[in-house]
């Protein structure tokens, strides 16, 4: 199992996050500050410039960014080697179902761990919330192709059939 971690800034409502759920269940280990995240963990960062892909297997960590984008835009994240993107999705979470790019946390863990291969532990964290099993539904098809693709390179060209 990949050590999952995150930083939270508490912005969020308790009674819907998803990192909070995670951490009750003993699933992640969570940072109040991001300067606590070790510089060897492989960070979901939206504006990172290189898409995960199954190039990025087994890593020592993986990280989650939990806070608002207007906070993300304030943290200087170029210090950390391993920065990647997620690929279009569509969040199943209640609060931006059906709209691409707006994942909760949980669903960006899945993801990444389903597309570096590890399909078990991305469907143990998505069982702590209840749309968890929808989310697979609804990006069965590229969550595949991702995992299928040979570096960042591809997994983009698989994102060009979605996007």
């Amino acid at each position: 199992m990949i050590p999952l971690l995150a930083f939270r800034d508490n912005s969020c409502d308790p009674r819907k996050c998803t990192v909070r759920r995670l951490e009750r269940a003993g699933l992640i280990r969570v940072f109040s500050q991001v300067s606590r995240l070790p510089r060897n963990t492989l960070l979901l960062d939206p504006t990172a410039g290189r898409a995960l892909s199954p190039a990025d297997r087994n890593p020592r960590s993986l990280s989650v960014l939990d806070c608002s984008w207007e906070v993300l835009e304030n943290i200087p994240l170029g210090s950390w080697r391993h920065r990647r993107a997620l690929p279009f999705l569509v969040a199943a979470n209640p609060v931006n179902f059906g709209r691409p790019w707006r994942l909760s946390s949980v669903e960006a863990l899945a993801a990444a761990l389903f597309i570096i291969g590890e399909r078990d532990q991305a469907g143990e964290i998505l069982g702590t919330v209840p749309w968890g099993r929808r989310f697979l539904e609804l990006n069965e098809e590229p969550l595949d192709l991702y995992s299928k693709a040979r570096d960042s390179q591809e997994v983009l060209e698989v994102q060009n059939l979605y996007y």
